[in-house]
């Protein structure tokens, strides 16, 4: 009876360990590369979430982290990674990590998916690793996630209890998400915004609910300009947007007293600047913004 009881134990003992384990039980994160680009560096700097690995970077505490996580069908290399990545240093000596979680985001839809909280977790514990190698802290530290990389920013938010400073969501994705009570939320960080560009229509890739502090509809929220009925091509409008508030100070949005408001273009309130990199920003509420259909919008 004895020999029984110790193995019922030892079961009970690994499940514990496994729920508090969590997302990172499922090892899809484990297979994460993360690519650091400074101004200094033309060529981007691979490391690994050990404590030894980041301490060979050449990361500093006094720059502010920014981390990009790209989302179905993307990778490291990604439009959207050196967009984003070179508008940012362009204008500000920052860290830029690259999250390339490719090894999943390129199988099917539901295949990445099912790795996207996985993904976050360990991108959360990432995270932690810098705060505690003393390179980064984590009232510096903002996540910019696009489509399922939305997502998974919520998770590596909340795998480090909604500390980071700040997450920007560009046009989190919809399907499989819009009744997920683990999709992105105000409490994974400081500041949740999030920049809805494809979120309504026939089989949007986004997803049109609020979901941060501050969640911005540009042009509504769906039909970009020069996108001509393209939902994909609303759909990367989001980080285009992102990329463009970096550089450029005119995009700006005004506040809705409603949702029915800002879906009637009818918003008059006081204007609020989309995107950017400041890791203290103010706002709250529903927004509208109508831009241009070319670059910078």
């Amino acid at each position: 009876m004895f020999p029984k009881l110790i193995l019922v134990s030892a079961a009970l003992v690994a499940c514990n360990a496994l729920h508090s384990f969590g997302p990172r039980s499922s090892k899809q994160g484990s297979f994460n590369e993360y690519l650091l680009f400074t101004r200094a560096s033309l060529n981007p700097e691979v490391f690994n979430s050990s404590l030894a690995s980041i301490q060979e970077t050449s990361m500093v505490l006094t720059r502010n982290t920014t981390i990009i996580v790209h989302g179905h069908g993307g990778s490291g290399d990604t439009t959207l990674n050196p967009t984003v990545q070179n508008a940012l240093l362009q204008v500000e000596d920052a860290e830029v990590i690259v999250v390339d979680w490719s090894q999943y985001s390129l199988q099917s839809y539901t295949n990445a998916v099912n790795a996207v909280p996985s993904v976050g977790a360990y991108l959360g514990s990432l995270i932690s690793q810098l705060v505690e190698a003393g390179v980064a802290a984590y009232g510096s530290i903002h996540i910019v996630g696009f489509g399922l990389g939305a997502h998974v920013a919520g998770y590596a938010g909340r795998g480090v209890n909604g500390q980071v400073a700040r997450i920007t969501g560009l046009d989190p994705s919809g399907n499989q998400w819009g009744t997920n009570s683990n999709r992105l939320k105000s409490s994974d960080a400081k500041y949740v915004e999030v920049i809805h560009t494809d979120g309504f229509g026939l089989l949007p890739n986004g997803i049109g609910t609020n979901l941060g502090h501050v969640d911005i509809y540009a042009n509504g929220g769906e039909g970009q300009p020069g996108c001509f009925l393209s939902s994909a091509c609303s759909h990367q409008r989001a980080w285009e947007l992102f990329a463009a508030s970096l550089t450029h100070s005119h995009l700006n949005a005004h506040s809705c007293n409603s949702f029915a408001e800002m879906r009637l273009n009818r918003c008059r309130g006081i204007l609020f600047p989309i995107g950017t990199n400041a890791m203290s920003k103010f706002g709250n509420g529903v927004y509208r913004i109508n831009t241009g259909r070319r670059y910078p919008y």
